[in-house]
């Protein structure tokens, strides 16, 4: 018998590869960071013994979910501001109330206590976009989560630059010191077409296009920031990315609320992806995405939560569950965004929006062993005849039993391993009295 670290013995096992391949009762073998073998828990039994072994009796093993766009230090701000339109929320309350507060003690102990909230819903990956983006990866890197991050541009000062060419700077510092990490990957992430210019757009263009590295942006996200950008520009949104050369494989947007069939088509045929953040649109009340149209035309698109200020939760079961009914509700068809389809897009194709297919996102050899254990000894999870719509629509974050990110055990039987979660809460707090003091002022 060969020896590895950890054979997960025994469970039922969705590997969400190109044939949706599912095992009834089947094992995986792990060595070192990677999947070495996955089948019938008779045959890698035979042939592997793992050093470690994990009993998923009872269980259904899946590829970890990726979060495809949040803004994980905002976890600090989780309801501080709710039921409002989106540039009221923006302009007159998460901006001032970010300029007052955000610091790198701030951004480091919010982004470890999201990585704990996402460690325990069984996120494995999230992709982020907010302010001192180091101490975000360090934070990543201490809970051993899988990250892609980017610093966010602005044509006006943040906490933590004074200008866009200090922003560009800051960005490419961390895609030299983090270059060729295992955990870490960096996009490059100007906010939005109402918040930069032509020039810083151009300019963080080619700072990807240097590395090439994905370049990411928030996208026609509500109706008025729609004619915000055709008053700036003289120009429809997308035909700008265009002519300004954005557009390409590596280029995501979030939220996409305001696609129109133009705009559908112009994506497609550049290779550009979208991901989908349907709780937070509807809090917000922007709109609908047109995604079953995006699917139709062949665009990849992910899922992912957007920040704890305006959803306000990182648990992807509950965002997969949301992003099917809204579909289904909005076309007033029950056939639409069916759960296999909304499955692959926070995993599979969540890791492909962020370019990390070749890694994450399936279970199969020769991937990196991202892993859930969901636990279906539970009445809400009992008979189960559907693996698909079991996560989709019936399990919660809470059913994560265990979790694996790159071969390291995270969390076992619901306790975290790599993350003290009574500090991160009890730091957490105490920052949290200092943003409930600077709203008085």
């Amino acid at each position: 018998m060969k020896e590895v670290d950890i054979v997960i013995s025994g469970g039922r096992i969705l590997t969400m590869d190109e044939n949706d391949t599912r095992i009834q009762k089947g094992s995986l073998a792990i060595h070192g960071n990677t999947i070495v073998a996955v089948g019938d828990a008779d045959d890698i039994e035979k042939e592997y013994y793992g050093g470690q072994r994990i009993d998923a009796k009872d269980s259904l093993v899946m590829p970890g979910l990726i979060n495809a766009h949040t803004h994980a230090a905002m976890t600090c701000f989780r309801g501080i501001a709710d039921d409002m339109e989106l540039m009221d929320w923006l302009d007159n309350y998460i901006f001032p109330a970010e300029a007052k507060n955000v610091d790198p003690e701030l951004a480091y102990w919010g982004s470890l206590l999201a990585c704990a909230e996402m460690i325990k819903s069984g996120t494995t990956t999230f992709c982020d976009m907010y302010i001192f983006e180091e101490e975000t990866a360090q934070a990543a890197k201490q809970a051993g989560v899988r990250c892609v991050i980017g610093e966010v541009l602005f044509d006006f000062p943040s906490p933590n630059v004074k200008t866009p060419e200090e922003g560009l700077a800051y960005t490419e510092t961390l895609i030299k010191k983090w270059v060729d990490d295992p955990l870490v990957n960096i996009v490059v992430e100007p906010h939005a077409l109402y918040t930069c210019s032509p020039t810083l757009l151009s300019r963080a263009n080619a700072l990807a296009e240097r590395y090439q590295l994905p370049l990411a942006i928030h996208l026609l996200e509500n109706r008025d920031e729609s004619n915000l950008i055709m008053q700036k520009v003289g120009k429809k949104a997308v035909r700008f990315l265009k002519e300004i050369g954005c557009l390409n494989e590596r280029f995501f947007a979030f939220h996409c609320v305001y696609m129109e069939d133009e705009d559908i088509r112009i994506f497609a045929d550049h290779g550009c992806k979208v991901v989908h953040n349907p709780e937070s649109n509807m809090k917000l009340a922007s709109g609908v995405a047109p995604i079953t149209n995006m699917l139709n035309a062949g665009i990849v698109v992910g899922l992912g939560t957007d920040g704890c200020a305006s959803n306000n939760n990182l648990d992807m079961f509950q965002e997969m569950d949301s992003a099917a009914k809204l579909e289904k509700s909005s076309l007033l068809n029950p056939t639409v965004m069916s759960a296999r389809t909304v499955l692959h897009m926070a995993t599979s194709d969540g890791a492909k929006v962020l370019g990390l297919d070749g890694l994450v996102g399936t279970i199969k050899k020769g991937m990196k062993a991202d892993i859930v254990i969901v636990n279906l000894n539970k009445p809400h999870l009992t008979p189960l005849y559907d693996e698909y719509s079991h996560l989709v629509y019936a399990v919660n974050g809470a059913d994560a039993d265990t979790v694996l990110i790159n071969g390291r055990i995270v969390m076992k039987d619901r306790r975290l391993l790599t993350i003290n979660e009574a500090e991160v809460m009890e730091r957490v707090n105490r920052i949290a009295i200092r943003i409930r003091d600077s709203l008085k002022s």
